[in-house]
């Protein structure tokens, strides 16, 4: 380093280590600990089995939530509440309105509270407003509690996504998302069984979709309780780490660039996420996705019901729909761990859906076999979004602009998720064409967009490369030493930054 550059760099290390990470702070108190290398393996190890069982179950009890009124619809909650024409899509549609308004809030709070606590408040409030669903008597207090649900899980994919970002290398996060996203998939098949078991309670003074929710919200406090109680906020306050493991992890982390931690909120993130071709790219993918999955979620059960089976035969046959989501995650994720290519597998997994759009919409009506195939091939497109998840934390820098980002995300499915159950109107019954049509334009749409951001993140590292050759370079430093690893700058800002594809 010569003395020109010294003076620059002194100015420039004020700012940068007044707004750095937690996990800056906690390194440098620690200095002074001598420590071996943990086995990073071990160290994953123990962090998959005491994380990610937590962020597993609020995301089966979040599915599981939204296809247990697709499955009480056709148990006989649409008659005992009296609803009729658009009742039910208005009620399915309430809910993602109000997501979507909470996502406001969102940004704030996941700044200024410990993702791990405010995910597990929000759990414990829905799971009560769920049971709660037993006591709604009409099309007004359905739609009111549906609201209050809509509000409390909003925070769930944003709270799941920083919570991942935290523990976990980006190469290693593709496949814990995908795990963590399998209670998607298993709420399909589970939903499915409980259904069908409640549709057989007789002689009670409580109708078997009533009870059904009382269960679902009582378990779902449990695993709000339970995320509280066990899910560390971050790394530096993980109980079952000794220091020494937890400078390793931290050390181990840092490459990702992206930070642990930061109470500082920047306005200034928030404009700069705004004014990102690639935000509006990632939120564009996830409204031609859940504008799909929006369909599948909230109708896939009243679909199969129209081809001319009986309530618990719907429910039944629901669960390949979800052996379908299952596998297509595990093979999405874990093809990402050992193949890279982001994009290749995001765009792939849209041919399964776009192909059974196709049969849902082009086949006589009457044809059960191939509609059925249809509805369950489109569930593969759930493997995409914790794919397009990952890219939202893995590619963006900044706490402030990480968590904006994580609820326009998350906002964008809340969008999809409203058109979506729209495209179901009374007067297109039972055959719903229109909206069996729209699955198909949106997959087309959706695997077309992905590849266009793909080109837009090979661009633009092109771009960084070549302007990093006129730099003159610098030492290799011990990682917790540089303090560009936990200085909270933005992608935007870190020309060391590269955006994975």
């Amino acid at each position: 380093m010569n003395e020109k550059e010294k003076p620059a760099q002194a100015q420039h290390a004020v700012p940068r280590l007044q707004a750095v990470d937690s996990a800056w702070e906690y390194l440098e108190a620690h200095r002074g600990i001598v420590h071996n290398e943990a086995d990073i393996r071990t160290l994953s190890r123990k962090v998959d089995w005491r994380i990610l069982p937590l962020m597993f179950c609020c995301t089966l009890m979040q599915a599981l939530d939204k296809f247990s009124l697709n499955y009480a619809a056709v148990m006989g909650l649409k008659k005992d509440l009296l609803l009729k024409g658009n009742d039910f899509t208005n009620v399915a549609t309430a809910f993602f309105v109000a997501y979507l308004i909470a996502e406001v809030p969102n940004v704030y709070f996941l700044q200024k509270v410990p993702a791990a606590k405010w995910l597990g408040a929000n759990v414990i409030l829905w799971g009560i407003t769920t049971a709660c669903l037993a006591a709604t008597h009409n099309y007004g207090t359905l739609l009111a509690a549906r609201i209050l649900i809509g509000c409390f899980e909003a925070t769930t994919g944003p709270s799941l996504m920083i919570i991942s970002s935290q523990w976990y290398t980006k190469r290693e996060q593709a496949p814990r998302f995908s795990l963590w996203w399998l209670g998607n998939g298993l709420a399909q098949v589970l939903g499915a069984l409980i259904s069908f078991g409640f549709q057989h309670v007789q002689n009670s003074s409580l109708a078997g979709w009533r009870i059904m929710f009382i269960a679902l919200g009582s378990v779902t406090v449990l695993v709000g309780v339970a995320t509280v109680l066990f899910l560390p906020d971050t790394p530096m306050k993980a109980r079952f780490f000794s220091d020494e493991e937890k400078i390793s992890l931290l050390k181990y982390v840092s490459v990702n660039k992206t930070g642990i931690e930061n109470r500082i909120f920047r306005p200034t993130e928030v404009w700069e996420a705004v004014r990102d071709v690639q935000i509006w790219l990632l939120c564009l993918c996830v409204v031609l996705l859940s504008c799909s999955s929006g369909v599948i979620t909230s109708y896939s059960a009243t679909l199969i019901e129209t081809i001319g089976f009986s309530p618990k035969e719907a429910a039944l046959l629901n669960m390949p729909a979800g052996v379908v989501a299952m596998v297509s995650v595990l093979v999405a994720g874990f093809g990402i761990r050992h193949a890279g290519n982001r994009w290749a597998w995001i765009a792939c997994c849209s041919i399964p859906g776009i192909t059974g759009a196709a049969l849902m919409s082009f086949l006589p009506h009457h044809d059960k076999v191939g509609t059925l195939v249809g509805i369950w091939l489109v569930s593969a497109i759930t493997a995409t979004l914790p794919m397009i998840y990952h890219l939202a934390t893995a590619n963006v820098s900044g706490y402030t602009k990480r968590a904006f980002v994580t609820a326009m995300v998350t906002g964008s499915f809340s969008i999809g998720n409203i058109i979506g159950p729209q495209t179901f109107q009374a007067r297109d019954a039972p055959d719903y064409r229109p909206a069996k049509i729209s699955v198909l334009a949106t997959q087309a749409g959706d695997a077309l967009v992905i590849c266009l951001l793909a080109l837009y993140y090979v661009w633009e590292n092109r771009r960084r490369d070549a302007a990093a050759k006129n730099d003159n370079g610098g030492n290799t430093v011990d990682i917790h030493d540089d303090v560009e690893a936990w200085a909270g700058l933005t992608d935007k800002n870190n020309a060391n930054f590269r955006y994975v594809i």
